[in-house]
């Protein structure tokens, strides 16, 4: 891009703040409306809710303010990439979305959105494609790389099915083919494709691994969400949940940044809210059969005892494993859990464990909804955490940025 071209698209800056949703709300629909084939790549769940138009925005707002050096977007690209990775999507689809984008901002922006302007949209778009196509292509040949693995959807056979808790269960699921299956980082997620029948539609989602590595299956333990009126966020969820053991679904190979390092030796303080505990369960099994067993503190928070999946796992655990301390926060509790003590009465409050969890060193990994992590994000900066060493996992698009 040449310097004016790069003045132009910082001019659309203030439009991008005020009309950002507009437009990515006009593109998705103008975009499904030419290549309706494209519903069965999108989560069409965050596209009813609102989260992708407003995900998408905020990326578009975020290239436009750094146009000068995109070089500092590369963490998020990165995540966005790995992301895309796993959905298989492929060089041919940035052009579909380049025609329609820029489309859209002429259609939303009206006079404003002048020939030149549009050109400079287009040329902008094309620099990212380039950037997202060639970072995709690294991580589709270093996955490929991997013994195991593979890239697009691959069959695997639900082999058990395991009833955890009132509104989650585990889903054991086997190669079809029989062959080797890719280790992965505890943290990471695998997608899978099923065919919602409410909409007509494969429809992909991702879920966390939620066991340490075995080379014969990944397990991945699933919410039931509860859709709302027409809201088919839960359609994949309630999909997964009638299905039956001997059924088929399509999984990719396990991706994702959010993990811990295999060689590291930090102690760890796991952060989770509702089925963000998924990875969380996955690093502590990883910690259990490594060699060093590190220090771990593990708060989670939900509802109340009959919706917290893997209690009974947990607490065994606990007692036989000096490396583990763990706390759990109950919005309503039961006598029985005051007398024991076992449970706090509340939302989780890092102020009450604050002792056990400002250790010197340690990794800070925090999963739950937007505003658990938000909160529990604010709740270690105020204890002087240094925000270089806490992670966290979101569900769905990426809208947060902390630091």
């Amino acid at each position: 891009m040449n310097s004016h071209q790069k003045e132009l698209i910082k001019a659309t800056i203030p439009i991008l703040k005020s009309h950002g949703e507009d437009l990515t709300q006009h593109f998705y629909k103008r975009m499904f409306r030419h290549h309706p084939e494209l519903k069965n790549i999108f989560n069409m769940g965050n596209q009813a809710n609102g989260r992708q138009k407003s995900a998408l925005a905020n990326a578009v707002l975020a290239y436009a303010e750094n146009i000068d050096d995109p070089s500092v977007l590369m963490g998020v690209l990165k995540a966005i990439g790995t992301k895309h990775r796993s959905l298989n999507i492929q060089p041919e689809q940035y052009k579909i979305v380049g025609t329609h984008l820029v489309a859209s901002i002429g259609e939303v922006i009206g006079e404003a959105a002048t020939p030149e302007i549009l050109d400079a949209w287009t040329v902008a778009y094309h620099q990212l494609a380039g950037i997202m196509i060639e970072l995709e292509k690294e991580l589709y040949a270093e996955n490929a790389a991997k013994p195991g693995s593979w890239n697009g959807w691959r069959k695997f056979i639900i082999k058990k099915i395991v009833e955890e808790s009132t509104e989650i269960k585990s889903f054991y699921l086997y190669p079809e083919d029989g062959k080797e299956i890719a280790d992965f980082y505890s943290g990471q997620f695998i997608s899978i494709q099923v065919f919602v029948n409410q909409l007509g539609l494969l429809q992909p989602r991702q879920y966390s691994l939620s066991s340490a590595f075995n080379p014969e299956y990944y397990r991945i333990s699933v919410k039931k969400e509860n859709g709302i009126a027409d809201n088919p966020s839960g359609m994949v969820s309630n999909t997964l949940h009638s299905k039956s053991e001997g059924d088929v679904i399509s999984i990719s190979a396990p991706a994702g940044l959010f993990h811990l390092e295999k060689e590291s030796e930090n102690p760890l303080v796991l952060i989770s809210g509702g089925v963000g505990f998924t990875p969380m369960l996955s690093m502590l099994e990883t910690n259990l059969n490594a060699i060093q067993n590190k220090k771990t503190v593990w708060i989670h928070g939900c509802r109340n005892e009959s919706v917290h999946a893997f209690k009974s796992q947990i607490d065994t655990l606990k007692e036989n494993a000096q490396w583990l301390e763990s706390y759990t926060f109950y919005d309503t509790v039961d006598d029985h859990h005051l007398e024991s003590n076992q449970i706090i009465q509340g939302r989780v409050d890092l102020d009450k464990c604050k002792d056990s969890i400002l250790l010197e060193g340690a990794k800070f990994y925090i999963c739950g909804p937007e505003m658990f992590i938000k909160t529990q994000y604010e709740s270690l900066i105020n204890l002087n955490v240094s925000h270089e060493n806490i992670f966290y996992e979101e569900f769905g698009p990426q809208l947060m940025n902390l630091k």
